[in-house]
């Protein structure tokens, strides 16, 4: 944190009477709340593909984006230039949202002391030189081509952020975050004769590069997605019914993620548009259900120090076995509905507005082992990794496509399938889940989440799970 405000003050060379002036123009014309969102993002991005450096940038972009809300309306208005007079315009453009007098005025400003440092990264990944992070790249490569001939085309993908930020509100608040970010992917092509299949594998998160060389080194990646290519040329097409469907842990929480967390966010329940608005404290899923978000995990992907409106993070229930216990909050929808904050508001970067969005999003471990739920099946479907889905909030329905998956029969995993398709509603599924297993595990730190144009970095996790009837599709 003192490195954070180290570069506050060197490079935003702003005083608290500069942030004062810009609050008290951005209320100027009858906003109740108003906030600064300062960003400097330094970036770097290559890819590999088949064993040439097919790119490599560097990049730095910096601005301020300026809100205003008055009762359900807000104004947001942001400029890349930090000169005073660029950001006192963005700042009376915020505030044309509403007409009349100002109804609040600043307060001083006071910084908040965070709560923990959940990613104290000594060498930011941005100050690695390129080389370094292209040898990662390289070994992966080498790695993929190396497990089996039939592996026929690779590329690798790199990718790392620090973003410096730094949120002030009209209510006297001041938090300023050192938010680095790291990932690397691998994808690999497998080809036997005519037939051609892929496999893909990667992670990261909040870390410095030695991550990659110490914890999780890119043959690690390499070896997963080439397995994962090489597995599906013995797969057979899926079966098509309602079935029983094991999920395993990890990844899988994807369907998790897209199928209920996005209708747990605030503002579609304000709205009325998700399906579980106005059921606080009734039954939406099984009793071996526990459903949280949380993005105090150290390290995580979707982790954060203090969210994008300076609000620290936390751990928050959202189903307490079966019971909907609530839903997260960003600072909008927490003043209209009278909520309790829960560091929820993210945004892309300083040019979006922010909105409540899922950090981490998991369901707890519960008591059943795992080979206890394969072995419970006489005839179903285990899925262990997806590929993509799409989702419809207001009913929570859902289509989600099964990268790995294998027939359950009398209670053995048998042959591995593919184009295998799961169908079905977010509530109906929680509702049918009869076993919970005690192996949770998180994903390796590749998810990113879209809503409403913007992608933030998020972390999903299940333990296997046992499904009694959900729809499968396939051409089987």
């Amino acid at each position: 944190m003192q490195q954070a405000r180290k570069f506050f003050d060197s490079k935003y060379g702003v005083s608290h009477a500069d942030l004062e002036k810009y609050l008290a123009a951005a209320l100027g014309a009858g906003g109740e709340y108003a906030d600064l969102y300062f960003e400097h993002r330094a970036t770097t991005s290559l890819s590999l593909d088949e064993s040439l450096v097919k790119g490599a940038t560097q990049g730095v972009s910096v601005g301020c984006g300026i809100r205003v809300i008055a009762g359900e309306r807000t104004g947001y208005a942001y400029t890349d230039d930090l000169a005073s007079d660029k950001i006192l315009q963005a700042a009376r453009i915020a505030a044309h949202i509403s007409s009349g007098p100002a109804r609040v005025s600043t307060v001083g400003l006071s910084e908040v002391v965070l709560p923990r440092s959940l990613y104290p990264v000594l060498t930011a990944p941005t100050d690695v030189e390129l080389a370094g992070k292209l040898d990662l790249a390289w070994r992966a490569d080498r790695a993929a081509r190396a497990y089996d001939p039939r592996i026929t085309q690779v590329r690798v993908s790199y990718s790392d952020e620090v973003r410096y930020v730094l949120t002030v509100t009209s209510d006297g608040g001041m938090a300023g975050d050192f938010q680095p970010l790291a990932v690397l992917g691998v994808f690999c092509l497998a080809q036997e004769g005519k037939q051609v299949q892929r496999g893909f594998s990667g992670g990261g998160g909040r870390y410095e590069l030695k991550f990659f060389l110490e914890e999780k080194p890119p043959e690690h990646f390499a070896r997963e997605a080439a397995r994962q290519a090489i597995l599906q040329l013995t797969a057979v097409d899926a079966p098509a019914g309602e079935m029983e469907v094991v999920l395993g842990p990890g990844w899988p929480g994807v369907l998790l993620h897209e199928a209920v967390g996005h209708g747990l966010e605030s503002d579609f329940n304000r709205k009325k548009t998700s399906a579980f608005s106005g059921l606080i404290g009734q039954r939406v899923a099984s009793e071996l259900c526990t459903v949280v978000d949380d993005g105090t995990m150290a390290g995580r992907r979707g982790s954060l120090n203090v969210d994008d409106e300076g609000t620290p993070t936390s751990q928050t229930v959202l189903i307490e076995k079966g019971l909907l216990r609530g839903y997260l909050q960003d600072k909008l929808s927490a003043r209209l509905t009278r909520a309790q904050l829960t560091g929820n508001g993210r945004r892309e970067s300083y040019a979006h507005i922010p909105m409540p969005r899922m950090t981490n999003t998991y369901m707890l471990a519960g008591n059943s082992d795992p080979g206890d739920i394969i072995r419970s099946v006489k005839r179903g479907l285990y899925a262990s990794n997806f590929s993509g889905g799409q989702v419809d909030i207001t009913n929570g329905k859902f289509v989600f496509t099964a990268s790995e998956a294998y027939l359950i029969e009398n209670g053995e995993l048998t042959r591995p399938v593919r184009n295998a398709t799961l169908i079905g509603d977010g509530p109906t599924v929680l509702r049918h889940v009869s076993m919970v297993g005690s192996d949770l595990a998180l994903d390796e730190g590749i998810g990113n989440c879209g809503k409403n144009g913007q992608m933030v970095p998020v972390g999903v996790g299940i333990p296997t799970i046992k499904v009694d009837r959900m729809t499968v599709g396939g051409t089987g």
